[in-house]
């Protein structure tokens, strides 16, 4: 019983970063660089499951490797001398999906938690009783 509540406590922290960087995503979807200026760039969480341990744990991150999209906007104040202005390439539809699955799994993972520490409780109960 208490393993549940750990393992889901490590996959609530995986979920937790997944949504902050999703979320980041979509906040930055529509940052504007110069065309001279390094487009932003889609951060992505990676999981690994616990070796030796249970549960899972995030590896590290990663970012996409896209320069981005050019955009002809010729009124933009940071717009090139052709007229183009960089857009990160990310896909809102995408990073949408993502975050609905890293919600989902987070409100299911404390869910676990929740329905474990009932359980340890009325076990105590049992116990005084």
């Amino acid at each position: 019983m208490v393993d549940a509540i750990g393992i889901a406590g490590t996959a609530l922290t995986v979920h937790r970063k997944w949504l902050d960087a999703v979320s980041d995503n979509i906040a930055n979807v529509n940052t504007v660089r110069a065309t001279s200026e390094e487009a932003f760039k889609a951060h992505y969480v990676i999981a690994q499951a616990g070796e030796g341990t249970t549960g899972v744990y995030v590896e590290g991150g990663a970012y996409s490797n896209s320069e981005g999209r050019m955009v002809y906007e010729p009124d933009h104040p940071l717009a090139d001398a052709e007229g183009y202005v960089r857009y990160p390439d990310i896909d809102l539809g995408q990073q949408m999906g993502q975050l609905i699955m890293a919600q989902r799994g987070y409100e299911a993972n404390a869910a676990v938690v929740d329905r474990a520490k009932t359980v340890y409780e009325a076990a105590i109960q049992i116990g005084r009783g």
